[in-house]
Formats: C-alpha cells, structure tokens, sequence
C-alpha cells in the first residue's frame, strides 16, 4: 500500500516540476506585481465614480485601431501609434548620434588636457541642468523648423552624461598604465587606442546608456509642444481632442512610450557589455 500510494505522487511531482523551472522562477515576479498592479487599478476605479479608465476599458476603447492596427496611415499626422513611434525614434537617432560623436570627442579632451577640463567644467555644469524644454524656444529661434528644433533639443540634453563620464573614465585610469606608456614611450595615438579607448569604455558606455533616457524623455517633451508627428505630438492631439477615448490613448500611449524607453536603455546597455565591459 506504501509503496502504491509513492508511486501514485510521483506522477503529480513530474507534472509541477515545471514551476520550478528557470525561466518559471525568473518571470514569476514580474507577472505576479504586474498583474497585483492591474488589478488594484481596475478594482479602485470600478469602485470609484471617477471617469478614469481600467485596464480593460483602455483595452476595449483602444483595440481597433491602436493595437490591433498600429501602422495604420489616413494621411496627414492622422498616423497609429507603429508610425509615431517610428517618427520619433528618427528624430532620437539623428540627435542622440550627434550627442554621441561630440560628447565622446568633447570627453577625451576634457580628461586629456587639465587646462581645457578647468576652463569648461563650469559652463558644463551650469548647462547640463537646464532642462530640456528651456532649450526648445532657443531652438526654435536657431532652426525656424519644428524638426530640427526637436533634434536640437535631443542633442543638447543627452550631450552632458556622455561628456562627464567619458572624462571621468580617463581620470580614473590607473597610474600603473600611464607609467607603463612612458616607459615604453608609446606615440600618443597608440597611447589612445590601446590604453585610453579600452580602460575609458565602461564609463562612455554608461553615459551613453544615460544619455538614451534623456534623448527619449527630451523628444516626446518637445513634440509634446512644437511637432508634426511623433508620440509626443500624439499624446497632446488626444488630449486637445477630448472625447470618451482621449484618457485610453493618452494610456496606451504612454505604455509605449514606457516600453520603447526601456528597449533602448538596454539595447545600449547589451552593446556595452559586449564592447565595452560591465557598465559602472
């Protein structure tokens, strides 16, 4: 009868040995918070008298054509939400690249020359605090066109994290690499190839991952008040618009926003790691 009843549970062990599986225990936690998430949210607002949308009304008054069509076009800026994403994620790499190219250039000269990093490190630190909308009506005055403004604005805002960290890494590389170059006299081009480029990489990957954040908050900032397309401009049209829908879009829109934001963050961060070491 003993031995009957161990054999009739083995079975039910190998059935639910899955849930103790990796890939189980890694997604667990967040589905569990995100749906105890969901869930006080629909909760408190079925209870509430409030207009405010749950997670199910989003669903339901978002459904066609937000997501089940999102590269829809009617014409115009009348665009799904696929196309405004796509709008301001050009405008994100054409600012960010220009930030990238001259924040690393900019950083090398900072860490490499103490005169230089005297002389700037105060314009650097008054500038690098301003916040991204003060720039967009100087912007605007500069370009005359909406487009470029908002690449201004992006390049501008995500220009400083790449400069300080690319000068910080430069000044913590250790004293022992920059004796072995004078002994060995190394030109200063190999000195920078071979010993500044892979010892400062971890930091200009760091501000680059920083950088990512700021160039993806600052262009639905600006498109939010001066764009002809993009997401920003779509979450200011729904709610100028108004209309029983307007809150579900503005949500959804904003979940995109969430998780393009947060594919970018780690898209950079899985680059880092591969060329530049793990991210301080």
């Amino acid at each position: 009868m003993v031995s009957a009843s161990i054999k009739a549970k083995k079975p039910r062990s190998s059935q639910l040995k899955w849930l103790n599986s990796p890939i189980i225990k890694q997604i667990k936690a967040p589905v569990l918070c995100i749906g105890g998430v969901l869930l006080i949210w629909q909760l408190s607002c079925s209870l509430s008298n409030s207009d405010f949308p749950g997670p199910i009304q989003v669903i339901t008054q978002t459904w066609n054509p937000y997501i089940v069509n999102p590269f829809y076009d009617d014409g115009g800026t009348a665009k799904g939400l696929g196309w405004q994403i796509l709008i301001s994620l050009q405008r994100v790499a054409l600012g960010y690249s220009l930030a990238a190219i001259l924040g690393i250039a900019a950083g090398l000269a900072l860490g490499l020359n103490s005169f230089i990093r005297r002389g700037f490190d105060p314009i650097i630190q008054v500038l690098r605090t301003v916040p991204p909308l003060a720039w967009l009506p100087i912007s605007l005055l500069l370009f005359q066109q909406a487009d470029a403004a908002a690449i201004f604005v992006i390049f501008i805002t995500a220009i400083w994290p790449i400069v300080i960290n690319t000068a910080m890494g430069i000044r913590e590389i250790p004293q022992d690499y920059r004796n072995v170059a004078r002994v060995l006299r190394l030109r200063k081009r190999s000195f920078l190839w071979d010993i500044v480029i892979p010892a400062t990489a971890p930091y200009v990957f760091t501000g680059l991952r920083i950088s990512i954040g700021l160039a993806w908050l600052a262009i639905v900032a600006a498109e939010m008040l001066k764009a002809d397309g993009g997401i920003g401009f779509f979450i200011w049209d729904a709610y100028n618009a108004g209309g029983d829908s307007s809150t579900s879009q503005i949500i959804l829109a904003i979940l995109y926003v969430g998780v393009v934001g947060l594919i970018l963050d780690r898209g950079v961060a899985w680059v880092g790691e591969r060329v530049g070491g793990p991210q301080r």
